[in-house]
């Protein structure tokens, strides 16, 4: 058992809010209905949760591309003296939503969005003047392995939404209703007996039609899930590391499956490479310590009989949050 800030008893209330939040009148009621507790027991369980840092925030993940949004990753060279400045331009950055500093010449990781009719490319372009970056590589996902992994602070609270080698979704057309809602969706659920009343009413609708379409969404994709976002550092899994390898074509979906099996690898995508950066096939391993993600490296790159890959440690977490999509209605 991991020593961790959340107890034990939180674990199943974590694995819920990740994963099976209730989209329904009264959530916070139905999920003490599932753990046997009071609406108002797990509203003070989620505000420590909250003030000890393990629960960022509860709302949607959007998937921006279905939305019309382009997407890549993008590693930056950046030198010593321009950190400081490049943190700040990257915090302010209404468009990345996670950014690491990594253990490699590569040092600086960032997931970056482009909104409908902006160039990615140039949104890269704008980002490394900005920052100083003196080199770039930008290597947007060509297949979805695996996406999400759920943690919790007991050893087994790990759960996992694996993909088959999807290549990234079209664009879903979306009536003016929609859009309202997406936009009004997209924030912190409050911590009240019916958060979701406020923001029909807002809206001028019925709290039932309004979650009726929250779930329309979800079934069309543009929403993948709607829960809570959390500190895996907190809830134990202190070491973290993006592992690459250049694998052959014909090999890539099996190796991608293989990988997106594993518990404690949360992301698994194949990239697009460029002339500074070869390695196609990318793997987010999480552990309680850094010999736990080596290890896990090393029993995949000889499962599947990978060679040269990479292993980058993040030493810092510069900026962890979820994208702001605003949708014109």
């Amino acid at each position: 058992m991991r020593d961790t800030i959340a107890v034990s008893p939180d674990g199943r209330l974590l694995q819920l809010l990740q994963g099976g939040f209730p989209l329904v009148r009264q959530p916070y009621e139905e999920l003490g209905r599932q753990l046997g507790l009071s609406g108002s027991a797990v509203i003070a369980r989620i505000e420590k949760l909250k003030e000890d840092g393990m629960v960022r925030q509860i709302g949607p993940v959007i998937d921006g591309r279905r939305l019309g949004y382009q997407s890549t990753l993008l590693g930056m060279q950046i030198a010593p003296e321009q950190l400081a400045l490049a943190e700040r331009i990257i915090i302010e950055h209404r468009g990345i939503s996670h950014a690491y500093e990594r253990e490699h010449a590569f040092n600086i990781w960032v997931t970056l969005v482009a909104p409908p009719g902006v160039s990615i490319e140039t949104e890269v372009a704008r980002l490394a003047a900005a920052t100083g970056a003196t080199a770039t590589v930008s290597l947007p996902a060509l297949k979805v392995f695996k996406l999400k992994v759920h943690f919790g602070p007991d050893d087994d609270d790990v759960t996992a939404d694996s993909h088959a080698g999807e290549a990234p979704p079209a664009r879903v057309a979306l009536s003016v209703i929609d859009r309202r809602i997406i936009n009004e969706l997209q924030r912190d659920l409050p911590l009240s007996p019916a958060p979701f009343d406020d923001m029909s009413k807002r809206l001028g609708m019925d709290g039932d039609t309004f979650l009726a379409i929250c779930e329309g969404l979800i079934q069309s994709g543009v929403i993948r899930r709607y829960g809570a976002s959390i500190n895996h550092r907190r809830a134990g899994y202190s070491a973290n590391a993006m592992v690459c390898w250049r694998v052959a074509p014909e090999r890539v979906d099996a190796a991608g499956a293989e990988l997106a099996a594993h518990a404690s690898v949360s992301h698994c995508y194949e990239r697009q490479t460029s002339a500074l950066w070869r390695h196609n096939l990318f793997a987010m391993i999480h552990g309680v310590a850094r010999q736990d993600c080596v290890a896990i490296a090393k029993a995949a790159t000889t499962a599947n009989e990978l060679n040269d890959g990479a292993v980058l440690f993040s030493t810092r977490e510069i900026k962890k949050t979820r994208i702001k999509y605003e949708v014109s209605e």
